[in-house]
């Protein structure tokens, strides 16, 4: 199956709803300034939260087609059978990553529904709202770790 007969997948979906929302929203700020030079606050806080979370189901994007940080020319050099090693431990390294970001972002969302109760200061949105993402959004990353794992051991099954 070639790229152009790949169905169009949820991440890829999600990212470019995001990004399209932000970019509406950027512009609809630009003209409102212009053109009656009033400036909506909202705009700014709901761009960052969006870009927050266009950054994560990003990340499982690049992992997904392995385009994420690498030692590649160290890598090259290792034989087939540490090169297997070397793809479970990045893997198992990358996806700890992102439990831990996980973990610290439930940990604060819990803590803002029990304890602190903030909102955020142009719409008075609870913040844990925004804090939500990150963890639903992990989902397309370990996804991502998973698929691009799997195709590198799998080109290293023959060697």
């Amino acid at each position: 199956m070639d790229k152009a007969d790949e169905p169009v997948k949820l991440s890829h979906w999600i990212a470019a709803i995001l990004l399209f929302a932000m970019a509406s929203i950027a512009f609809i700020n630009v003209l409102s300034r212009y053109l009656f030079h009033f400036s909506f606050a909202s705009t700014e806080e709901i761009t960052i939260n969006l870009f927050v979370w266009l950054t994560v189901v990003g990340s499982g994007i690049a992992f997904e087609r392995g385009a994420q940080l690498g030692m590649v020319t160290l890598y090259n050099i290792f034989p087939a059978k540490f090169k297997k090693f070397v793809v479970l431990f990045a893997a198992a390294l990358s996806a700890a990553l992102f439990v831990l970001v996980d973990i610290f972002t439930i940990q604060a969302i819990y803590n803002e529904l029990r304890i602190f109760h903030a909102t955020s200061a142009a719409l008075g949105l609870p913040v844990w709202i925004y804090y939500a993402g990150v963890p639903v959004f992990s989902v397309f990353v370990f996804q991502g770790i998973y698929k691009d794992a799997s195709r590198k051991l799998k080109s290293l099954e023959g060697r």
